[in-house]
């Protein structure tokens, strides 16, 4: 069977996408999590385009990925310059990365129209780039952009293009649908013509497919390129993309594994898929699509009548895989009985011991249903669930009472920074603490204060420290009025969780979303000390 490599260029192509936003750090959050995925390649940019892309291949370089290489991304050479001296091929050299993808002009319109260059320029300018380069880095691969439709429009110069590509040294040749419109029934057809091609010029070179969602068929474009021997799949977390997005690998790389029993690095990690899913979707701070494959909240959801009935007694009644496997869960919606297999499930999964038949569940359901219609989503806030069922069984001790807070905001002049400070009142164990303590903006002071205050009597609490901090308005039309969601990742030496808080107020929800993180590491610090 074909080893398949999976590339990803959620970093590049992705924040391609409208809306689509990546600090540095979210970068590098990414690549960690996609190398615990499993994936063999990671674009991380174009590292001449602009700073935050050189920035990102420097602070990489202080990671040890286990299994991920980084790939640097970037054009062929400007027609006007050599190789030695083009500013973006230098850039690529220095970005120091282990692979490097270029791309080039197949279709004769965008060598004619964009370039401005005459045909054999085009050729040329390929096949110095990659040979340039060929010395520099260990990986080369050459996109040959909007191949289809250049292979289509003319056949003999979309060739002479992969032709000179190969003299250049690429080690793959990623066949790209640049603009989403070829079908799936036409890829097998051309690739058979592309391989007939480089075998009658003796080239063994390894094929790859890079496919956009135009026309909604990214996915089978590159499941297909795949089953005609395409050996590289290019494409972004949650299919994000300029346009209409990119292939989506949420989606692709569970059909190559499961479906069509192809061996690669990410299919031994498979039950990491949804939560890579979901992460992204968090640092991107956008609403995660419920309804995608194998990976949305809803792709394994059973909502009454014959379809319940028929997956209780077996589910591949109506499950084409086990969601398990890709790292989701099944969800029952309607009915008593099937909420409380929810909370069952979760009773065990955080250790409490919880029988079916417990009347603390209908209070728990009715908990989490009241909450859900304020806002409230704990996907990725399981620590604030987990309270929330250790408070209705009454074994949620609590650490501390709060008997108030203040926060003010301070500006002096338009040249001045903003000023915040928060004090803050606290009864702890009968003892009234009051303490105050400035920050870096309102919420920052806040949990300064909180801290502050809670340390002498937790000094645990030092090890401590808040990794991300979002926040997502909920029904915007109602403007300044809206009920906004704060969603907290902590973590210390040993874990991470995240925690959740709503409200039409900002500091409100940020209060309950941090209290839940402080009491959810002295809870978890406590039951350690009692093991």
């Amino acid at each position: 069977m074909t080893t398949l490599s999976i590339y990803d260029t959620t970093l590049r192509d992705g924040t391609q996408a409208e809306n689509f936003n990546l600090s540095v750090e979210d970068k590098v959050r990414v690549t960690l999590k996609l190398d615990e995925l499993g994936v063999d390649y990671v674009e991380g940019g174009w590292p001449g385009a602009n700073p935050a892309s050189s920035e990102y291949f420097q602070e990489i370089r202080n990671y040890d990925l286990r299994h991920t290489k980084i790939a640097a991304f970037g054009s062929t050479r400007n027609f006007k310059n050599s190789a030695d001296t083009d500013a973006n091929l230098q850039a690529l050299v220095e970005a120091k990365t282990p692979a490097i993808t270029i791309f080039g002009k197949t279709w004769d319109i965008h060598v004619l129209d964009a370039l401005h260059i005459e045909l054999n320029d085009n050729l040329v300018i390929i096949e110095d780039s990659l040979a340039y380069l060929r010395p520099h880095v260990e990986h080369l691969f050459y996109d040959a952009e909007h191949f289809f439709d250049g292979f289509k429009a003319n056949r003999e110069y979309a060739l002479a293009t992969i032709d000179q590509a190969v003299a250049g040294g690429a080690d793959a040749l990623i066949l790209c649908d640049t603009n989403g419109g070829t079908l799936p029934t036409e890829i097998p057809e051309i690739m058979a013509q592309v391989k007939k091609h480089l075998q009658a010029k003796g080239s063994s070179v390894e094929l790859g497919i890079h496919a956009h969602n135009d026309s909604e068929t990214a996915v089978g474009n590159s499941l297909m390129a795949v089953s005609c021997g395409a050996t590289q799949v290019q494409g972004t977390m949650n299919g994000y993309g300029e346009r209409c997005g990119n292939a989506n690998l949420t989606s692709i790389v569970p059909a190559l594994a499961l479906k069509m029993k192809y061996d690669f690095e990410a299919a031994k990690h498979l039950h990491r898929l949804s939560a890579a899913s979901r992460y992204v979707n968090e640092l991107a701070n956008l609403a995660p699509n419920r309804y995608q494959p194998y990976v949305g909240s809803s792709a394994f959801a059973h909502k009454g009548g014959i379809h319940v009935s028929a997956v209780q007694k077996n589910p591949l009644t109506y499950e084409h895989i086990e969601p398990e496997k890709v790292g989701n869960v099944r969800r029952i919606l309607i009915s008593d009985q099937s909420g409380r297999s929810n909370v069952l499930h979760k009773a065990k999964q955080f250790g409490i011991n919880l029988e079916s038949k417990d009347p603390v569940i209908t209070a728990i359901l009715k908990d989490l249903k009241e909450l859900e219609n304020q806002g409230y989503q704990f996907e990725g806030a399981e620590a604030s669930f987990e309270l929330l069922m250790r408070r209705a069984l009454g074994t949620q001790r609590r650490y501390f009472d709060l008997k108030g807070f203040r926060v003010i905001n301070q500006k002096s002049s338009l040249e001045e920074d903003v000023n915040a400070e928060a004090t803050i009142r606290l009864e702890v164990g009968g003892e009234l603490v009051h303490t105050a303590s400035m920050g870096d903006g309102p919420v920052n002071a806040l949990d300064n204060a909180l801290r502050k205050a809670l340390t002498r009597f937790y000094p645990n609490l030092k090890e401590m420290w808040l990794n991300d901090y979002r926040v997502r308005v909920l029904a915007s039309e109602h403007g300044t009025g809206a009920r906004v969601r704060v969603l907290i990742e902590s973590s210390d030496s040993s874990s991470q969780w995240g925690t959740v808080g709503v409200s039409h107020d900002i500091l409100e929800a940020s209060w309950q979303a941090l209290v839940d993180s402080i009491s959810y590491k002295l809870m978890k610090d406590e039951m350690k000390k009692s093991i």
